[in-house]
């Protein structure tokens, strides 16, 4: 039998040549694959920008304005009496009557004389601050409590489940009004309402993800090698369950800002002079009939808001568990 004897220049390294990776098949990370796929989806884009720019308005359309949210705006006429701005259709400077006719009211003012621009962007503010408590609620208490409940199991998950029950099945008004017994109105009542009723839908989802999870390979692994409970829930379940738990806060943002606009609607949320959008909103429903302006411009921020947090969730929820032809 013959054998072969390697001769100088039968292997040569392939450094200087040009070689095409194929991109297609690279390897790359999760959270990398997830950003891919929300970037490409039109409508979770679309939805971000919406936010971000009632955001930017939010944050500095009140700070440029020439009015606060709570001014009066009034003038001296020829015989030194002073007259209020009430009820201005939208005017640029210039554009008006009268002596108002030199004043930029770009959504005009309400019935008491009051800037409804500025009112309108700080009634944003509110709403957005009623969105990030929703996440809280939902990140530490929601969260919290069903991974615990889903861990431990048994008698201890009976009885949190059983909890829940209870306090889902009390109306949510019925809630709210045993509260503005005891409690001034205000954003502080929308919070209270918020936390005991907010996280019971996150919850459930972080429950049944524990549930699923605690008993895969990795868990018993850390248990054997002696990992205590508080460990295994935050550093190995919870990573795990970090993609359904974002749609459901992304979901949960437009629910809580619509019950903020309700409560503030039904007179239970904000009081004056602070305003909101859903006070804004029942302050030019009592007007609709004969100055329609008046409520245009917070049901649009409302209808906006509402419309980009659902197209940000849906492009979530579709980046963290896309189907197979999107891959």
């Amino acid at each position: 039998m013959k054998t072969y004897t390697p001769q100088q220049g039968d292997f040569d390294f392939i450094s200087g040549r040009d070689i095409n990776v194929d991109l297609n098949f690279a390897s790359q990370g999760y959270w990398k694959g997830v950003a891919i796929h929300f970037i490409r989806n039109r409508f979770a884009m679309t939805g971000l920008l919406l936010v971000g720019v009632i955001v930017l308005f939010a944050v500095f359309a009140p700070i440029v304005s020439s009015y606060s949210y709570q001014d009066i705006i009034s003038v001296t006429d020829t015989n030194g009496k002073q007259i209020v701005a009430k009820s201005l259709a939208p005017q640029l400077a210039g554009e008006g009557q009268g002596l108002f006719a030199d004043k930029t009211f770009i959504f005009g003012t309400d019935d008491m004389g009051r800037d409804l621009w500025t009112r309108t962007w700080q009634g944003a503010r509110v709403s957005l601050i009623i969105a990030f408590v929703a996440i809280f609620i939902d990140m530490l208490i929601g969260m919290s409590y069903g991974l615990f409940s889903g861990f431990f199991g048994g008698l201890i998950d009976n009885v949190m489940q059983r909890f829940i029950e209870i306090i889902g099945s009390i109306p949510t008004l019925v809630i709210i009004s045993i509260l503005a017994i005891f409690m001034d109105k205000g954003i502080g009542l929308v919070i209270a309402s918020l936390l005991i009723t907010e996280w019971i839908g996150m919850s459930k989802i972080a429950r049944a993800e524990c549930l699923k999870l605690k008993e895969r390979e990795y868990v018993l692994a850390s248990r054997t090698l002696g990992a205590g409970k508080l460990h295994i829930i935050f550093k190995q379940i919870l990573p795990n369950t970090i993609g359904p738990v974002i749609t459901q806060v992304m979901f949960s943002i437009p629910v809580a800002i619509f019950t903020e606009a309700f409560l503030s609607f039904v007179g239970v949320g904000i009081v004056l002079p602070q305003c909101s959008i859903g006070s804004l909103i029942e302050s030019g429903f009592n007007n609709i009939t004969i100055l329609p302006y008046q409520i245009l411009p917070p049901i649009l921020v409302l209808a906006i808001l509402m419309l980009g947090f659902n197209l940000i969730g849906d492009g979530f929820r579709e980046a963290l568990s896309p189907k197979l032809e999107d891959m």
